[in-house]
């Protein structure tokens, strides 16, 4: 049987470690849980919900440190329609993000890189790996700027807002990743439901212009996302299927989303686990979490 959606109760979080990292002169509340290499998980939109908790606690499990920023809204939390869509409006006029607008990227992205290098010092190992989901979802491309990130994942990348086919990064850093992709032999994941509104088809058609066959697309059927149960932000406002690996995910054995899910966790492992040893990671109190 599937496991309940776990949206209709706040999630303390408690098994996280709450770090307040300084990086560029900017100061952010960090999550982080786990042992291993390091992976930077990006929350969507409303903000860290019991659905992204539940992703990182996979990725945590898996073998690897979670590192879960909070860039938008009440972590842990399960926000009606109204304050969803509040904090969505906050973000979209933010200084740190670029919600209308192609060929650049967003300012948080700067702090995003300087956050894979911490947790490639704290962790050890190749690099991290890094996904962004919905708002942030191009962020894990743009973060490929940083040498430390190694293995970038899309889900469901939304901006620019105002153009389906457009990309939230510009045309030099673009040409620059995909010399890197070329040279280094890495590849660019992405993930997207067929029918979402939001990250349509000619937004993974540019980015396989700009990317050539390092961006690895993959497309669910509507049919495989999550119709009942969810929060109301994803009923009421997206309406729609959208979030792969979160509010949409069906969580039993042979579902796609659960695929894609398990794809993106070997793919985190094919790039940071080191060949032979055991990653001990050092960041600040993570070394004493159980995982549990």
């Amino acid at each position: 049987m599937p496991s309940p959606a776990p949206h209709r109760v706040h999630d303390s979080l408690d098994d996280f470690v709450a770090r307040t990292i300084t990086l560029n002169d900017v100061s952010k509340t960090v999550h982080v849980a786990g042992r291993g290499p390091g992976v930077i998980v990006m929350t969507e939109m409303p903000g860290i919900s019991p659905e992204v908790a539940r992703f990182g606690r996979w990725v945590r499990d898996a073998g690897f440190t979670v590192y879960l920023p909070s860039l938008f809204g009440r972590d842990g939390a399960v926000p009606d329609a109204e304050e969803a869509k509040a904090v969505f409006r906050r973000a979209c006029v933010s200084a740190e993000f670029r919600a209308f607008a192609a060929n650049q990227s967003s300012p948080v992205t700067q702090w995003l890189r300087a956050l894979a290098r911490l947790a490639n010092a704290e962790c050890g190992g190749p690099g991290v790996g890094a996904i962004g989901m919905c708002f942030t979802g191009n962020f894990a491309l743009t973060m490929m700027l940083e040498p430390a990130m190694l293995a970038p994942v899309l889900s469901q990348p939304t901006l620019p807002l105002d153009d389906p086919g457009g990309i939230e990064s510009a045309p030099e850093e673009l040409a620059a990743i995909r010399c890197r992709l070329e040279r280094e032999d890495l590849t660019v994941l992405a993930y997207r439901f067929e029918g979402d509104r939001y990250c349509r088809a000619q937004r993974f058609d540019a980015y396989a212009r700009a990317l050539g066959d390092r961006f690895e697309a993959r497309v669910l059927p509507d049919s495989a996302a999550r119709a009942e149960g969810l929060s109301p932000f994803f009923d009421e406002v997206v309406n729609g299927p959208h979030s792969v690996v979160t509010a949409h995910l069906i969580d039993e054995e042979g579902q796609p989303t659960v695929q894609a899910r398990d794809e993106i966790l070997s793919f985190f492992a094919r790039r940071l686990r080191p060949t032979g040893g055991t990653l001990q990671c050092e960041a600040a109190g993570v070394d004493r979490l159980s995982g549990r």
